[in-house]
């Protein structure tokens, strides 16, 4: 969508909305800050699929190499074999309901993955069809369609749940995404890392609104991306929540955590995420919820 640039904004997606602007927001109880995680349950296919969009520097394995790649594609279902037992272990331990991003390809493939994660309370999003099948401007709008409507789909079918979030594998999306979403009857979408607070997207049908993660804290993002020490990543999450809790005693804040179990969930790093964890549930004030319980309680304040 070609820009058209106004005072703020640049795109027709959403308003311009300083924070100090905004009417005050208020969690369940008085709570000043929520805290909502979401653990990314991706499939990587072993040959990519046709006319498929890969990012450059999907994380995982040593660095890319011939077909197959095997250290790569293991190294990632690491998380689906024994990563996400930790991490779902961490958050029922600090009372932290998750919220499942999972792309069809793990939903078709790993129903015991489906029952174990509803059995532990969690919220199903759609996340694509697999880690290696991106969505982009690439795609025609009736391609994207087709593609998050299949998605959908196969939640729908090996969940037994209509997902009302979205997560696009890589934080992909093109200019189409949040109309065709809202044609499609979702709720919320997690890839606009831009606030701390919901807020409501612009779409011609439906109703969608924002569940904004925090991008600096994507544990990809931080210990794969940008090298940081698993040590240094557990004080960023608790200097992140203190001040925003702080900051939360003016106008509520929102904690959007995203974690791959292939990565936080080895053996020498949760413990770190267990006690960042333990630091966020000791404090009063704090209500964890799911992204539809933060999105439908959002709403109804607006």
């Amino acid at each position: 969508m070609p820009a058209n640039r106004k005072y703020g904004m640049d795109h027709p997606h959403h308003s311009w909305s300083p924070l100090p602007s905004r009417t005050c927001l208020r969690w369940p109880n008085g709570a000043n800050l929520a805290i909502c995680i979401i653990i990314n349950l991706e499939h990587e296919q072993w040959e990519i699929p046709p006319n498929s969009y890969v990012a450059s520097n999907l994380a995982g394995g040593l660095s890319p190499r011939p077909w197959p790649d095997y250290m790569r594609i293991t190294h990632r279902e690491y998380g689906h074999r024994v990563g996400v037992f930790r991490v779902l272990a961490a958050l029922e331990k600090a009372n932290i309901p998750p919220t499942i991003a999972i792309d069809s390809a793990t939903a078709r493939m790993y129903p015991y993955l489906i029952k174990y994660c509803r059995d532990k309370g969690a919220e199903f999003i759609a996340h694509g069809t697999s880690v290696n099948s991106m969505v982009t401007s690439r795609m025609s709008y009736r391609t994207e369609t087709k593609y998050i409507r299949e998605t959908m789909d196969a939640l729908i079918e090996f969940t037994g749940e209509t997902p009302r979030g979205w997560l696009g594998p890589e934080f992909g999306e093109s200019e189409h995404t949040p109309q065709i979403l809202g044609e499609l009857g979702f709720r919320y979408v997690c890839d606009w890392p831009n606030d701390e607070q919901p807020y409501m997207m612009t779409v011609p049908t439906g109703e969608i609104s924002s569940l904004p993660i925090m991008l600096e804290l994507d544990d990809v993002n931080a210990m794969w991306d940008r090298k940081i020490t698993v040590k240094n990543y557990a004080k960023m999450l608790i200097d992140a929540f203190d001040r925003m809790y702080l900051d939360g005693l003016d106008n509520g804040r929102l904690l959007v955590l995203n974690l791959h179990p292939w990565l936080i969930g080895q053996p020498f790093r949760i413990g770190y995420l267990e006690k960042a964890l333990a630091h966020v549930r000791s404090k009063k004030g704090v209500w964890a919820a799911t992204g539809s319980e933060i999105i439908e309680w959002y709403r109804e304040q607006s």
